[in-house]
């Protein structure tokens, strides 16, 4: 009986793993990694069995489990029995090393690292069985739904965009690049937990609904979302990203300047660069250089469209300048951001 057997509680972040990893969102990681998974796939990128993967899916405790190999636990949320755990190994972890490995810093200000050492040391391996799935919005669809929803429209060839963001300028002319290389484009922003001056899921989704209803082709983008916390794991978590969306029926993914990142812990570019490292990933990589408004160009424009002599004209766009002016009470230009999206941005500073 399940009631009768060990219990332990778990957060909102490790909940949506269990279900993504249930769903196969994650494949071909089928469960809560064990330690020798977890530090191939941190020094390595690969798991022992081969496969390319960047980021360790880890069931992470404060206090030492007092469970083992063998043993079946309920794992709770909020005081209910949310799934069942089956435990392959109970290890403790080197959370330092483990953070420098995957994130290349063991720095608490990086919110991804905040985020680990937050966790615990103690964690616990194996494969989930989900006992009460998460409502879900109908945003949230596992990968099977999403792939047949596809080809329902004749999408065969589909470019995946992700965001954790509200839409700026550069965005958009990322998506409708998409839209020039595919038969249609996902929109699949994150819906689990972002750091805390990232705009809020909900003004997320809505600017993303009020851009593509107003200024997209409608039935060539699907906004749909996926239930995981960001990691700002900047060049590993484009690979997670990647591969994640491959699952999702996607055949392409576009990865632009800085993907995943977070200050000034990454080079702009070594989410382009660290693909080359990779063999094959069953999806291609569309990488995009820097995108900046030139009036010199009249528009948006990226370093492989717009001359280097216009440079010192350029205005670069980003989400951390439109915060900022919104904060301060003032209207961000067009250039950054389109003014009609403006009343749903400002109800998220």
């Amino acid at each position: 009986m399940v009631e009768t057997l060990p219990a332990l509680e778990i957060g909102e972040d490790e909940r949506l793993d269990l279900e993504n990893l249930a769903t196969g969102a994650f494949f071909p990681v089928k469960g809560f990694m064990t330690r020798e998974e977890a530090l191939s796939v941190a020094h390595e990128m690969r798991l022992p069995t081969g496969e390319v993967w960047t980021i360790p899916i880890l069931l992470q405790f404060r206090e030492k489990p007092r469970v083992g190999p063998g043993d079946t636990v309920a794992l709770l949320h909020g005081g209910e029995r949310v799934a069942l755990l089956h435990v392959a190994e109970a290890y403790e972890l080197d959370l330092e090393a483990l953070a420098r490995a995957v994130f290349g810093t063991d720095s608490e200000t990086h919110p991804g690292v905040a985020r680990l050492y937050g966790k615990g040391p103690y964690a616990l391996a194996g494969r989930v069985e989900v006992l009460k799935p998460r409502p879900r919005t109908p945003l949230e669809k596992t990968p099977e739904e999403v792939r047949a929803f596809f080809r329902q429209r004749g999408w065969r060839k589909v470019v995946a965009f992700q965001t954790r963001n509200a839409p700026h300028r550069a965005h958009e002319y990322l998506i409708r690049l998409g839209l020039e290389l595919a038969d249609g484009v996902l929109v699949h922003p994150i819906l689990g937990a972002k750091k805390p001056d990232d705009f809020p899921t909900e003004v997320i989704v809505e600017a993303y609904r009020a851009l593509i209803r107003d200024f997209l082709p409608e039935k060539r983008v699907a906004l749909l979302g996926l239930a995981t916390p960001m990691r700002y794991a900047g060049p590993k978590e484009a690979v997670f990203h990647a591969l994640v969306r491959k699952n999702f029926g996607a055949t392409h993914f576009l990865v632009g300047r800085d993907h995943a990142g977070v200050g000034d812990f990454y080079d702009p570019y070594a989410a382009h660069r660290i693909f080359d490292r990779l063999p094959p990933l069953g999806i291609e990589i569309v990488k995009v250089g820097a995108v900046f408004h030139c009036p010199l160009c009249g528009g948006i424009a990226s370093e492989r469209t717009c001359p280097e002599g216009h440079r010192e004209k350029r205005t670069a766009i980003s989400m951390t300048k439109v915060r900022a002016l919104l904060r301060e009470g003032k209207a961000p230009p067009s250039e950054l951001v389109r003014p009609e999206l403006l009343p749903i941005l400002r109800r998220g500073v």
